[in-house]
């Protein structure tokens, strides 16, 4: 059986055979198909349905995935860092990653049985390799859910001024069942139907935020001029406080984790190359730009996100029409961790192709769990914001500089096609993977700092409060 699954598992089409569902194959990198399972016509046509993805739909679920109101986080990176030191690095990170982004689809064409980015850890590094990535895939995915679910309770805070008096708690409540609901549709290819929506969204709220602050300097006294903004870094600069910034530009371009989950489903995954560009270039330009305007006419005083800038009646417009993008964005995560779980559970049933009343049960009840959990974790813990920040340096390190610089050195390095590149490329990826490093060492230390801070100046609130959240 294993000489048969070498045979096949370069063709992205074949069905292929598994071994029987025990430990020793638990963790097995997986290709298209379930084994006897796949025979039935539930499985040809759920094979089918999760394999409609294009190029231009691949771009927006990346968008979906890697923009949301993040971005409006980079003025407040800029104040700290400086017009020059914000430019270099929100420009120096796109273009990074997106050569980590093309080393990451590499992979998956020489490995088409990697489906989600867990996968990658056996094919590098055995079974021990597949359960840490595992681990950090699901863990940060759930996190991620659970921001949302915390910006949406600030959204709605902020909309009807802290509801006059309603518990903080019910917004929450009310930002997990819209995160349930837009979390059903299994397929990537059904998410990008929202995505259309998810950008036009984010787009409008950074050109209403711009507009509104710019008009906001230019009728104080001196305009637009006397905006005390900087190209150097804020004096007195400590090292957590300016690496806290670094990370905001970092993490903003953190798409990398789920771009396995989402080639697995294309119809031609050598397109990938088209999406990671579009979407590149896309994130430098609308970050770099929302990033260096904003702080131009707001200066040093701009507050995070950037839309609580805009005064308060144009920050309330903002929020409800980036309602979208902050529900659907936080949304495809839920669908892509579910997918990956279920998928693992049920390698060789038909039940993961989410076409069978017994499918949408699964379906729905690994939606609704990971949602919930999502909010509880996000409600229970006071500092949640900063552990977050914790587990994004400690993992988004991982899977958007320092793997995909392993996965050069130990899947793709050999594709070069003279020494000259390939002594080029061995620099430019040992520099991802001192990038990497970095991040994980100094970005941990700095968020533990942070946590530290907030204690010492009685910022942490108490788990389950009501009170409004900033």
């Amino acid at each position: 059986m294993d000489s048969q699954y070498e045979t096949k598992k370069n063709d992205p089409n074949a069905i292929m055979p598994y071994p029987e569902s025990n430990d020793e194959h638990v963790g097995e990198v997986r290709g298209l198909g379930g084994g006897i399972m796949d025979k039935e016509p539930e499985a040809q046509e759920g094979h089918a349905k999760f394999h409609r993805l294009g190029w231009k739909r691949l771009t927006v679920v990346l968008i979906v995935e890697a923009i949301a109101l993040g971005s409006l986080s980079l003025p407040g990176a800029f104040a700290t860092l400086g017009m020059v030191p914000g430019v270099i690095l929100s420009v120096g990170m796109g273009l990074i990653c997106i050569y980590t982004a093309h080393v990451i689809g590499q992979t998956k064409l020489k490995h088409p049985e990697i489906a989600h980015y867990a996968d990658v850890g056996r094919v590098m590094f055995g079974r021990w390799g597949y359960e840490i990535i595992s681990f950090m895939f699901v863990l940060q995915l759930i996190f991620i859910v659970g921001s949302h679910v915390l910006t949406g309770t600030i959204m709605w805070g902020t909309i009807t001024d802290n509801g006059n008096g309603t518990c903080s708690l019910v917004f929450g409540i009310v930002s997990a069942i819209i995160l349930f609901l837009l979390a059903i549709p299994p397929s990537f290819a059904e998410v990008a139907i929202l995505g259309y929506i998810d950008f036009v969204s984010i787009c409008a709220a950074i050109l209403i935020t711009m507009i509104a602050t710019g008009i906001r300097s230019s009728h104080q006294e001196g305009g637009l001029a006397a905006v005390p903004w900087s190209c150097w870094p804020k004096e007195d600069l400590s090292l957590a406080e300016g690496f806290i910034a670094v990370s905001n530009i970092v993490f903003a371009y953190s798409f990398a984790m789920c771009q396995f989950s989402f080639m697995d489903e294309m119809h031609t995954p050598s397109d990938y190359k088209k999406s990671i560009v579009a979407l590149g270039l896309i994130e430098i330009f609308i970050y770099t730009v929302t990033g260096g305007v904003v702080y131009a006419f707001v200066g040093p005083e701009v507050q995070s996100p950037a839309l609580l800038s805009a005064g308060p009646l144009l920050a309330k417009v903002a929020f409800g029409i980036a309602l979208p993008v902050i529900f659907i964005s936080g949304s495809i995560n839920t669908v892509v961790v579910s997918r990956y779980l279920i998928e693992r559970i049920w390698p060789n049933n038909v039940i993961r192709y989410v076409n069978t009343p017994a499918g949408w049960m699964v379906w729905l009840g690994f939606d609704f769990g990971i949602t919930l959990i999502a909010w509880v974790i996000a409600e229970a813990i006071p500092f949640f914001s900063d552990l977050l920040a914790i587990c994004s340096a400690l993992f988004i390190s991982g899977f958007s500089f320092y793997f995909p610089a392993l996965m050069y050195f130990k899947i793709t390095r050999n594709d070069a096609k003279s020494q000259s590149k390939k002594y080029f490329l061995d620099a430019l990826n040992v520099v991802c993977f001192v990038i990497g490093m970095g991040i994980l060492g100094i970005g941990t230390y700095a968020a533990i700092q942070d946590i530290m801070d907030r204690y010492d100046h009685g910022k942490v609130s108490k788990p389950y409060s009501c009170a409004p959240l900033a």
